[in-house]
């Protein structure tokens, strides 16, 4: 597919037939100011990047889906436009690229609702996956290297599609004969770009033979054309239309794959949140067989956990946020200062039978 981007200056970077920023200013309080942006279209905006196949590959099959159209865009990437949905292409780290949302409201004057990242996932085992994950590095402290991207302490809100697209890109996998070959899985909460919209990522995994495979790519293309209701159909995930049941799962511990929390998302109208795996829990050990406080524990974890409930509040207005825990992954001591501060902080702590 030729992709015919339009390149505009910053001055004429004004979609077709978006409204223009307001310049309206409040007042008598933000009134004015919060009509206007409700008056502003909310879109969803995809991200991908030509130097992942992973990434770009999904985009080029989805693009190649009836209703697109190229609209001007940010510097040299190139973009296009299908109902209220907006792709943006770009020629860098996937995980490097700042505040895309923010850039790209600054302009158009449409407001980005929510952001979904194309990308390809490694992994030591090489197994071929489908992933999809939140994003963020809660456990890092100010000042510490962030190896893959994001701000340390930062979490991203996660995106409330996460839970229902994972049980979506199972079933179309499976149309596709992708499974058992293909690993469909969650991820743990990890790395950028920094954002602050409700995000994911969909990852294709793990090496470059799966990267560049075109049923694959076709799998998360469907995933997206029929989650986002493309093709007339309701989209899938809405919370603020499904929310019925209104309890969130928040996950503690476990390995990356999550898989003790991914036996209840599976389930049919389960929500969930972000995903701490152990590895985003420092916890120093005190040496001590049994330590009732968890203010006696040094470590991150009690920083990860809050970022990680805050940003969860955030994507679920009006949810219950619950953490399940992966009890097997914690030895005695670790379990006794999680609980007592999740309790501390007003966490309910959920049981599997809690979520359905």
């Amino acid at each position: 597919m030729h992709f015919g981007g339009v390149h505009l200056g910053s001055s004429e970077l004004q979609l077709a037939g978006a409204p223009a920023p307001s310049k309206l200013q409040p007042s008598g309080g933000r009134t004015r100011e919060l009509e206007s942006e409700r008056e502003r279209k909310m879109v969803t905006l995809l991200v991908a990047t030509s130097i992942d196949p992973a990434s770009i590959n999904p985009a080029n099959a989805l693009l190649a889906m009836p209703g697109w159209q190229p609209v001007p865009s940010l510097q040299d990437m190139k973009s296009f436009a299908n109902q209220g949905v907006r792709m943006l292409l770009h020629g860098n780290s996937i995980i490097r690229e700042d505040h895309l949302e923010k850039r790209w409201e600054d302009a158009t004057g449409e407001v980005v609702d929510e952001v979904i990242f194309f990308s390809k996932h490694t992994a030591v085992s090489n197994r071929p996956a489908l992933t999809v994950h939140p994003i963020g590095v809660p456990h890092l402290r100010e000042g510490d290297v962030a190896p893959q991207g994001g701000k340390p302490g930062w979490a991203a809100p996660p995106n409330p599609r996460i839970g229902p697209w994972l049980r979506l890109m199972k079933k179309i996998a499976e149309s596709h004969n992708l499974v058992p070959e293909f690993e469909i899985t969650l991820e743990g909460t990890h790395h950028g770009p920094e954002t602050n919209k409700p995000t994911m990522f969909l990852e294709i995994g793990s090496t470059e033979e799966y990267w560049k495979r075109q049923d694959a790519a076709q799998v998360m293309a469907q995933l997206v054309w029929e989650g986002l209701g493309l093709g007339g159909e309701a989209d899938v995930g809405n919370w603020s239309r499904e929310n019925d049941k209104k309890k969130v799962l928040i996950g503690i511990g476990g390995g990356h794959y999550a898989p003790r929390h991914m036996d209840i998302v599976l389930k049919d109208g389960v929500w969930v949140g972000h995903l701490l795996s152990g590895y985003s829990l420092p916890m120093e050990d005190p040496n001590q067989s049994k330590v009732d406080k968890s203010a006696e524990i040094g470590g991150t974890w009690r920083e990860a956990i809050k970022a990680a409930f805050e940003a969860t509040k955030l994507a679920f207005p009006g949810g219950e946020i619950l953490a399940h825990l992966d009890h097997k992954s914690f030895k005695g001591w670790q379990k006794n200062a999680l609980t007592g501060f999740l309790g501390e902080q007003n966490i309910k702590i959920g049981k599997p039978n809690d979520f359905y």
